[in-house]
């Protein structure tokens, strides 16, 4: 199987359409009925059965989803383009299905002024393939000390976070709360205390301790979070915790949520379907915070059908494949996924019967959508932003085939169910399979 995007005529540019994707197969509730959905001006405008234009998709009866949206991702540009550029991380997302993607700002320069981050929205602009929505920094260069200028980003990012490094200080942290509550901000926190990592670097659990290897226990994560829980409830901030993977993570959440507490919070697919017990010596099972035991597992799949983790977000962070070389103790902090979620959690999750596909949908578009505000659903009127997934096609992950100049995945050689065969955003074909 081979992909490719489509490129009509010079590059860069991706085929504006104005045309009907027949025999689309759209989801109702939980039961799918057929459906040609017609595409003019960037907008759906119809969703009928039977309508004829002079340029023409047949969808075969796939799937047909609302572009998915990853609030948690990495593009490493500007600073850090030998491993992902807008351009390819944009590409790796189209193939994924995703219409909207937010960059996490550990970049060169971080983007703490307005001036650093128009440096990234100019690369943006002219590079991106789907629609991308940059945080700023909570602090200065995130090193947790000033402020960034919150004010002055606040009209071009989509929250604030010092992603990859924990506002260690409350007092910092209670400061960025109170100027993201007033500028109507989220603050997307890196929950992670720095005293208690002691150079661990994968899950503090049974693998560790059978092969020799330093741990990095869970309340590293926890702490933070039951920290910004209570300011969150003093503040009244919007509060979203990233890459929720211990239990008692969940547990928090979940008894904050129910004490009226503004708090979302995302998980990755790799927390949901590995545990410790699945590690290998291998750079491509190392990330931040690490894969966790059975127990942690299988809390965050218990949080996501009562509803206290909210969405899905793949974290997909490259790197060179010299920097995921080095094994388990030595290979960076970091896994690619755009292209892999939602094959990953259908297959694992959604056939065996443990998610509903419409909550999958929820988790990877509904949520997210509401939570920072941009997504549209699949209707007439809407922005032409969609996915077309053949779902009982299977293939074997292969990261010689992606898109993104990352290749580390612990899904490398799975075989998975469903295909993305297009996506299309603001009415453009950004990704197209190649039969």
């Amino acid at each position: 199987m081979r992909f490719h995007p489509c490129w009509p005529d010079r590059p860069g540019r991706s085929l504006s359409v104005d045309c009907v994707l027949k025999n689309a197969m759209l989801l109702d509730g939980s039961v799918f009925r057929p459906a040609d959905i017609a595409v003019r001006g960037g907008r759906i405008v119809s969703i009928s059965r039977g309508l004829e234009f002079p340029v023409s998709i047949d969808l075969h009866n796939a799937a047909v989803f609302p572009g998915f949206v990853d609030v948690h991702v990495h593009l490493r540009e500007p600073g850090f383009s030998y491993k992902e550029t807008v351009r390819t991380g944009t590409l790796s997302a189209a193939r994924g299905g995703y219409a909207h993607i937010c960059p996490m700002p550990n970049l060169n320069p971080a983007p703490d002024t307005l001036e650093n981050l128009e440096e990234q929205l100019s690369i943006i602009r002219r590079d991106a393939v789907v629609n991308v929505h940059p945080y700023g920094t909570i602090t200065i260069g995130e090193k947790g000390r000033r402020l960034a200028e919150l004010e002055a980003m606040a009209p071009y990012a989509a929250g604030f976070s010092d992603d990859g490094k924990g506002v260690q200080s409350p007092e910092m942290m209670r400061s960025a709360m109170l100027e993201a509550r007033r500028l109507g901000k989220i603050i997307a926190a890196h929950c992670e205390d720095e005293s208690l990592l002691n150079g661990g670097y994968i899950h503090d659990g049974d693998y560790a301790r059978l092969h020799g290897h330093r741990g990095i226990c869970s309340e590293s994560e926890w702490g933070p979070i039951a920290r910004d829980l209570e300011l969150a409830a003093e503040t009244g901030c919007a509060y979203h915790v990233c890459h929720v993977s211990a239990k008692e993570s969940v547990d928090l959440i979940r008894k904050a949520k129910a004490r009226g507490v503004n708090v979302t919070c995302e998980t990755g697919p790799h927390y949901l379907v590995f545990s410790d017990r699945d590690l290998q010596e291998d750079g491509r099972f190392k990330m931040n915070p690490p894969i966790r035991s059975e127990a942690d597992r299988q809390a965050l799949v218990a949080g996501l059908l009562d509803g206290t983790v909210d969405m899905i977000a793949t974290d997909h962070a490259p790197h060179s494949a010299e920097e995921k070389g080095r094994g388990l103790e030595k290979s960076l902090m970091g896994v690619v996924g755009l292209e892999t979620a939602f094959a990953a959690l259908y297959t694992h999750l959604v056939r065996p019967g443990i998610l509903s596909l419409p909550k999958l949908l929820e988790l990877m578009h509904g949520n997210p959508a509401r939570r920072f505000g941009f997504g549209t659903p699949l209707a007439e009127g809407q922005p032409a932003d969609l996915t077309v997934f053949d779902l009982d096609a299977k293939y074997t992950v292969n990261p010689e085939d992606f898109q993104t100049m990352g290749r580390a995945t612990p899904f490398a050689g799975m075989e998975l169910y469903g295909v993305c065969r297009l996506t299309m955003v603001n009415g453009e074909i950004v990704w197209r399979e190649e039969n």
